[in-house]
C-alpha cells in the first residue's frame, strides 16, 4: 500500500499498537483483492507472500483493524465474516446466492431514504447497511442453459 492512504493508516498506530510488516501485508492483500474476503482466504493469500504469517495473526489483526475503523466486517448470513477496507463513498452489497460473489453498488435512493428518516424522526443516521440477495448475471445464464438442456420451461 502506498502514499497517503498508508500514511493515514500508520498514523492510527502512533499511540497504540505497533505497525508491523504483517499488518501492512494484510492491508495490502485486502486493497489489491478489493475486499469481501473471509479470514481464511485472506490468510491463504497473505501466506503466499509471507510463509511466516499465521491464521491467528490474521484474525487478531482483522479484529484490531475493525476496532480502529480501518476495515469493515461484513455479515452476509453465511456463518462467517468477510472484510473490506473502510474507505471511499458509502456503498452497498449484492450477494449472489449461487456462487457467493459480492457486487458493490451505490444508490441515490438510499441517500434519499436516509435523509427522509432523519427529517421525519429527528434522528442522525450515521451508517446504513443494505444487502440485496439474488443471482448474478453469470449464474442466471448458467441456470438458463441448464434449463434448456434439461428441457425445463424457463
Amino acid at each position: 500500500m502506498r502514499g497517503i492512504a498508508l500514511l493515514q493508516m500508520k498514523s492510527n498506530f502512533k499511540k497504540g499498537p505497533r505497525w508491523t510488516a504483517q499488518r501492512e501485508l494484510i492491508l495490502e492483500v485486502l486493497r489489491e483483492e478489493g475486499g469481501h474476503m473471509d479470514a481464511d482466504e485472506l490468510f491463504r493469500r497473505a501466506k503466499e507472500r509471507d510463509p511466516r504469517i499465521s491464521l491467528s495473526t490474521v484474525y487478531r489483526t482483522l479484529k484490531l483493524f475493525r476496532d480502529l475503523g480501518l476495515v469493515k466486517e461484513l455479515h452476509f448470513g453465511e456463518g462467517y465474516h468477510r472484510y473490506e477496507l473502510a474507505r471511499g463513498a458509502e456503498h452497498y452489497h449484492f450477494l449472489c446466492r449461487s456462487c457467493g460473489r459480492v457486487l458493490e453498488f451505490r444508490s441515490p435512493l438510499i441517500q434519499k431514504l436516509k435523509e427522509e428518516v432523519q427529517k421525519r424522526y429527528g434522528v442522525m443516521v450515521e451508517g446504513v447497511e443494505v444487502r440485496l440477495e439474488g443471482y448474478c448475471e453469470a449464474c442466471i445464464l448458467k441456470l438458463d442453459s441448464e434449463e434448456v438442456r434439461d428441457g425445463s420451461d424457463p
